[in-house]
């Protein structure tokens, strides 16, 4: 491990697997908790640098390096401008070491407005994207489904989501092994003319291009909240704003009702005598639902890639996070995505930086 408070540059030969860089700051147990997921990644052979406290990271061991950084700006009321001032920040600098080719992925252990702001000043938008995006793959059983963007950006115009369309239907190919993925728009009601004007406006362009284009995945229409969890479609458009509640909503009631199976089998006797029966076939229920076993959301529409998990995330589900942003590097996500959207002409013509306003997010 190299010395704290140096930066020990990284090479990046092609037989070299990918480094990671991580931000150890906004975690909710801690920069230890986040220390000790890179120790478990290390662990599968992936090389982090850690970017926090080094008094408060211990020694996370072979193939970790760690940069003294505690400054945080994972709780800034301004995250915006707390990027573009507070260089020595830990996600700053995290995102820094990604633009200069010392790292080639990004972790942020919470704090999505941090994230966003640091990764778009530093290792930017890639060329021709409008904006980026957060995309989670749902803890759904039976069925994989990506839902995006869960808050990168409050609002959206129509070429966003048409853009979004396509991110989501490329990352569920190369993450999830969707050979054709079924894209749906998040509405109030499955018929066209159902919605706001942002989403029939986004619906009339996409099925427009599904008639003369052809992409690479199937544009289903209309999706209602409760065809998120049904198997309706396999990546599902929205705009940050409410994918955000979406997701909340979800996690929330997922949780709720965990509690609730929990209660209702230590009720009585019975009901322990059953709950053991039953032990083995929930705990793989609910180890199918845990959020934490896909690593958080997946940023997209940057130069490289970046990968932000939940803020209450304990060590296994950073590890995750680590481990998914290192073989997202290796396997080339941002470049396929990329690909895939040149081939639909999805991309902007004329690339041109979108003011700090719009960097504004849902937490």
């Amino acid at each position: 491990m190299a010395q704290a408070g140096t930066f020990s540059p990284v090479r990046t030969e092609a037989q070299q697997r990918p480094v990671v860089a991580v931000d150890c700051n906004g975690s909710d147990l801690g920069p230890a908790e986040v220390a000790a997921g890179a120790a478990i990644a290390a662990g599968e052979g992936v090389r982090v640098i850690l970017f926090g406290p080094a008094e408060q990271l211990g020694d996370p061991g072979e193939g970790v390096e760690i940069v003294d950084a505690p400054v945080s700006i994972a709780k800034s009321p301004d995250p915006v401008s707390a990027a573009r001032t507070t260089p020595h920040a830990s996600i700053v600098q995290a995102a820094s070491a990604v633009a200069a080719g010392r790292a080639q992925a990004l972790v942020c252990a919470g704090g999505t407005g941090a994230a966003l702001a640091a990764g778009t000043f530093n290792i930017k938008r890639a060329r021709g994207i409008y904006r980026p995006a957060l995309a989670i793959p749902l803890p759904i059983p039976r069925w994989p489904v990506t839902l995006l963007d869960v808050g990168a950006s409050v609002e959206a115009r129509r070429e966003h989501l048409v853009q979004f369309a396509f991110m989501g239907a490329a990352l569920s190919r190369v993450v999830l092994g969707v050979k054709r993925p079924r894209v749906g728009l998040l509405s109030n009601g499955a018929e066209s003319d159902r919605g706001n004007r942002l989403v029939m406006d986004a619906h009339a362009e996409l099925l427009e291009r599904a008639r003369t284009q052809n992409p690479a995945f199937q544009f289903v229409g209309n999706v209602e909240g409760g065809d998120v969890v049904e198997g309706v479609a396999d990546v599902i458009v929205t705009d940050g704003f409410t994918g955000n509640i979406a997701l909340k909503l979800m996690e929330g009631v997922s949780q709720t009702m965990l509690g609730a199976v929990r209660a209702a089998a230590m009720s009585s006797t019975r009901a322990k005598l059953g709950g053991a029966l039953l032990r083995g076939a929930l705990r793989g229920f609910r180890e199918e639902i845990d959020p934490e076993a896909n690593g958080g959301a997946y940023l997209l529409g940057l130069r490289s890639l970046g990968v932000v998990p939940h803020g209450r995330f304990r060590r296994a589900g950073f590890a995750q996070a680590i481990v998914r942003a290192e073989r997202g590097a290796r396997e080339d996500i941002v470049g396929q995505t990329h690909r895939a959207l040149g081939e639909a002409d999805a991309l902007r013509s004329v690339p041109a930086s979108e003011p700090a306003a719009s960097l504004r997010q849902t937490e």
